[in-house]
């Protein structure tokens, strides 16, 4: 009997055909939690998953699906996913690395370059109607922040933050760099965390939402951020206090900032973040490129297509669950 494999919901791209070819593939239409959609016997005879970032794979999902062999997400980050639930029952967890670096590198420039230059708060003065003769052009109008010749500091040197140590590069940037396992990159001037954050003009976040990183940029660690900074997350929600840098902001000790992950997605109505007219936000756009959200697909049906046929997934997450002991 062919396997059953679900897909949360539909995939850009025809690479499902692939996958088709070798199991039975259920697409669903990702309106509503996975839990929703299929009744727990539905889930039991589910061999595969293929998820995305915004599918919460946790133990009571787990539960209901005892003979699931494999899960693949469409994504790098993987804090969705009860990833020592997965390994201890031996299943492997697929994920994309690789193929959104240059893309989500991109989005953090261009959120640095928005927040420090106004973009978006210009763009919104204009279609007020605020932009009159009398208000035309003065010295001070709309001053924002200078990016060539600034200092970048860089938290995370896996391969977006390098990326974005090359774009900066690029602006004759001076780029600090400090990441949790020492790594060292040419071109960064690796430092502590403090200095990193007592010294930057700019700060960007490159680290993956782990335990030791949520809320890493705390109220306290951003009240030693240099005065007038812009701090510019792409990376996870959860890992800088939405709080503080608001109240940051408040006061008149960061500059501007530019967000595209939130501790909650959607960002809620009430967040303060959205009283800030120097907060650029954009709703988790970092990998939102048509190759590359293709690419990504491709990766994860790689994946699953390799699972299926009982071998080692390309990219995975928890390869001990391949070593005898785990069988």
């Amino acid at each position: 009997m062919l396997k059953r494999v679900l897909v949360t919901q539909p995939l850009p791209g025809d690479h499902l055909a692939a996958l088709a070819d070798l199991c039975n593939v259920e697409v669903l239409d990702g309106t509503r939690p996975l839990c929703e959609y299929l009744s727990q016997a539905e889930l039991g005879t589910c061999q595969g998953l293929i998820c995305l970032l915004t599918d919460a794979i946790d133990h009571s999902l787990l539960e209901a699906m005892p003979n699931l062999e494999f899960v693949s997400s469409v994504s790098v980050g993987v804090d969705h996913i009860d990833v020592p639930a997965l390994t201890e029952r031996g299943i492997p967890l697929g994920n994309t690395p690789g193929v959104l670096v240059d893309t989500t590198a991109d989005t953090a420039f261009a959120l640095l370059l928005a927040a420090a230059r106004r973009v978006a708060e210009g763009d919104r003065f204009i279609r007020a109607g605020n932009w009159r003769l009398d208000n035309r052009w003065a010295p001070e109008f709309f001053v924002g922040r200078d990016v060539s010749g600034a200092t970048l500091g860089v938290i995370g040197l896996g391969a977006i933050g390098q990326a974005m140590a090359r774009r900066a590069a690029g602006f004759d940037m001076q780029v600090l760099g400090w990441t949790p396992s020492g790594r060292e990159v040419p071109g960064v001037e690796a430092v502590s965390l403090e200095e990193l954050l007592l010294r930057s003009d700019f700060v960007s976040v490159h680290l993956a939402l782990t335990a030791t990183t949520r809320n890493l940029i705390d109220a306290g660690r951003i009240a030693t951020m240099k005065p007038g900074a812009v701090l510019v997350n792409s990376a996870r929600g959860g890992i800088v206090s939405e709080l503080a840098l608001a109240e940051a902001l408040d006061t008149g000790r960061l500059f501007a900032a530019g967000i595209d992950v939130f501790e909650r997605e959607p960002l809620p109505l009430d967040s303060p973040l959205l009283q800030h007219p120097r907060v650029v936000l954009t709703p988790h756009l970092g990998s939102a490129t048509r190759l590359t959200r293709e690419k990504m697909v491709e990766v994860a049906v790689a994946n699953s297509i390799a699972a299926v046929q009982s071998q080692p997934m390309l990219h995975c997450v928890n390869p001990q669950v391949y070593e005898p002991s785990q069988n």
